[in-house]
């Protein structure tokens, strides 16, 4: 009898185990957070192959808009010829890695009297998996003197904007060493000086060809580190971007202001992830993103994709020296004006190559962003998110932060899932987004629920 009821409690214990181990959330397992090959793409970057390209931009003299298109050695014609070569080179280099082409319009317009053709050089590095996915990176071929009419003038340009320039053909050299998901773009754009015309001919000619634009990083201005306020400086960077995206309807602004989302555009993120991946894989670089679209009453060449619905930043030196922009070659009661190359430093070009290279290749490593994230949770101690399953995703992550912090504080990994509630997490008093995980350790920028935080329009 006794032998009968030892038998029973130990049928009765594992029966107990068994419906224990049944009620356990199996939780899953995150992927790495770190893709290594960042770390090397960021030390790839040099300095002295950049040198020799803003020199060699340089030495055209000019490169103004309206400036000489059929001459070899001098003007925006030449200029562009000589980029679409290097392009080449490289994609010759790499196994035929690059589609290089022109991307071209004839406008005019206030700085441009007559009509005149606006020409982009573009190499397009396809993704394997998702080639219709680009990130975009920009800097700018044209350059101008005091008058932005002067086309005939010595015009160096050399830290505006051959540095951004520069810094496209280097990351092309960097990164056609290795093979992505989804497809980068390397962009030189013309016309800026006179009206932002090129970024407006690629954001038309990316929605004509179907392109989903994940992100475009704009880069102007690269190069400075000596601000006209005595401050010198190697270890800053600005990241400009929009909060409320311009391109937004009526029905969206309704949803935003009743929901929240103000600091949260798809290009706010952008620059939020843009810093997070500088500070994990990048030492001695302090970025600050300022919530701003552009410099105080001035543009960029971000602006034309963001007016087309497209997320867009602009990256740039953080202390600025006016006497070295948009000058006339001179030097007045001991004071030099104009934007020479004894002004660049290159070491500090490098870093901020190197900071578009990891982000470009973390973004064409990574799946998408999730599309149609939701959120709800209205009289309720908990929050759900919804979002629709993205290609390439191994999982997702949820985030949170208070509304009053500027960059993403929490955040959880969900395993591969399309919604996850957060219990005894108050709707009201945070912000939520969503990215989605890839198997390599990269992730998406964050997304934002509803329509001031999405990324494809």
């Amino acid at each position: 009898m006794l032998h009968k009821t030892i038998l029973g409690a130990s049928a009765a214990f594992a029966v107990f185990a068994q419906m224990a181990a049944a009620s356990q959330v199996i939780e899953p397992t995150a992927p790495s957070a770190e893709n290594m090959d960042l770390y090397v793409i960021a030390d790839d970057v040099r300095a002295e192959r950049l040198k020799i390209d803003v020199e060699k931009l340089v030495n055209f003299g000019t490169r103004h808009t309206l400036s000489d298109t059929k001459s070899d050695s001098r003007g925006i014609g030449a200029a562009r010829r000589w980029i679409k070569s290097e392009f080449e080179k490289i994609s010759n280099d790499c196994g035929g890695c690059l589609e290089v082409i022109y991307v071209s319009d004839t406008v005019e317009g206030r700085r441009i009297p007559e009509p005149t053709e606006v020409v982009n050089v573009i190499a397009i590095q396809r993704g394997k998996t998702d080639p219709n996915r680009m990130v975009i990176m920009s800097g700018d071929i044209d350059s101008r003197v005091t008058d932005p009419l002067n086309g005939i003038d010595d015009s160096p340009g050399a830290n505006d904007n051959a540095t951004g320039v520069a810094g496209a053909i280097e990351a092309a050299r960097v990164l056609s060493n290795y093979q992505f998901d989804g497809s980068i773009v390397y962009a030189a754009l013309s016309g800026e000086e006179q009206g932002l015309y090129g970024g407006a001919i690629l954001a038309d000619y990316a929605k004509q060809n179907g392109w989903q634009v994940q992100a475009v990083l704009n880069n102007d201005m690269i190069g400075n580190i000596a601000g006209i306020n005595g401050v010198v400086s190697n270890h800053t960077v600005r990241v400009f971007s929009e909060g409320v995206r311009i391109a937004e309807t009526k029905d969206e602004a309704r949803e935003r202001y009743f929901s929240g989302g103000e600091n949260d555009s798809a290009s706010r993120n952008l620059a939020r992830y843009i810093k997070r991946n500088g500070e994990q894989y990048m030492t001695n670089l302090d970025i600050e993103t300022v919530y701003r679209l552009d410099r105080f009453g001035r543009g960029g060449h971000h602006f034309p994709f963001n007016k087309a619905g497209m997320p867009g930043v602009r990256i740039m030196e953080t202390n600025e020296h006016y006497d070295r922009q948009h000058q006339d070659l001179r030097t007045d009661n001991g004071v030099t004006y104009g934007d020479t190359i004894e002004f660049v430093d290159f070491d500090f070009t490098a870093k901020l190559t190197a900071l578009n290279a990891i982000n470009l290749a973390a973004m064409a490593w990574a799946p998408a962003p999730p599309s149609d994230v939701k959120i709800s949770g209205q009289v309720s101690a908990h929050t759900k998110l919804e979002w629709s399953a993205v290609s390439g995703a191994e999982g997702y992550r949820v985030h949170w932060r208070k509304t009053t912090d500027s960059q993403w504080t929490n955040s959880r990994y969900v395993g591969n899932i399309n919604s996850f509630t957060l219990k005894n997490l108050v709707i009201d008093n945070y912000l939520f987004g969503v990215s989605a995980v890839g198997a390599n350790g990269t992730r998406s920028p964050i997304v934002f629920p509803g329509a001031a935080g999405q990324f494809f329009r």
